[in-house]
């Protein structure tokens, strides 16, 4: 059974064409797929769709064979479901080390919320420095890390990211994709991740996805897709 899929999936806006129309898909659990194309391809509103942020005009959305294509965002998160979106949200008044606890909040009891604070300390040892910190004075890079930790503290089975690297130094993203790929072979936790850093994504991914209009034009192995010129060329823009 797939983690994650989806069977006809149409979405879109108002009386407007769908930005995502007649889409499927199959993640097998532990998998990272790299989902790619350039702006307006429908990267951002398919992953707000399968959070339950967007509504399914037609389609099913299927979380572990259960159709959530129609329940609300918060029942997709206690399903295991979780969205880290563009733009580094985390919420500013607050420390790094209240962010973290507030991302475990629900999932774990008191100490077991500790131990696994302490864990994304681990894995992020930048975060660990500033865990004080209120995160308005935290770089872009910690607010990434920041909202990926907060996210692996809610112990997903299914992790979302829309365009983590975004604005980041080429270190920081490589630091970030190792962990989440790591992250994923450690957990069996499956992630769709939304890149226009194509080379980064595909360095991660064991698949990419590419949309074009949204419409799948390519569903490959990353490795034949860094492979493929032509393609790379047309969509991929290198």
């Amino acid at each position: 059974m797939s983690a994650l899929s989806c069977k006809g999936l149409t979405v879109g806006y108002g009386d407007g064409a769908p930005v995502i129309a007649d889409f499927d898909l199959d993640m097998e659990e532990g998998a990272v797929v790299a989902l790619l194309g350039a702006n307006g391809a429908g990267k951002t509103t398919l992953l707000r769709t399968l959070a339950g942020l967007q509504p399914v005009w037609s389609g099913h959305v299927l979380l572990d064979g259960r159709d959530l294509g129609r329940a609300p965002a918060e029942d997709r998160v206690r399903a295991g479901l979780a969205l880290v979106p563009e733009g580094r949200s985390v919420v500013v008044e607050l420390t790094v080390d209240e962010n973290l606890r507030l991302g475990g909040l629900w999932r774990h009891r008191p100490r077991a919320r500790r131990a696994a604070v302490e864990e994304m300390y681990a894995l992020f040892p930048a975060l660990e420095r500033r865990r004080d910190a209120a995160g308005h004075t935290l770089s872009g890079g910690e607010r990434q890390m920041l909202a990926l930790a907060r996210a692996l503290l809610a112990g997903p089975s299914v992790l979302l990211l829309d365009e983590p690297s975004l604005g980041l130094a080429p270190q920081v993203t490589a630091q970030l994709l190792g962990v989440l790929r790591a992250s994923a072979a450690r957990t069996g936790m499956t992630v769709l991740l939304a890149e226009q850093n194509v080379t980064s994504a595909l360095s991660v991914a064991h698949r990419g996805i590419v949309l074009s209009l949204g419409a799948v034009v390519a569903d490959r192995p990353a490795a034949d897709l860094v492979a493929d010129p032509t393609l790379r060329h047309a969509y991929l823009g290198f």
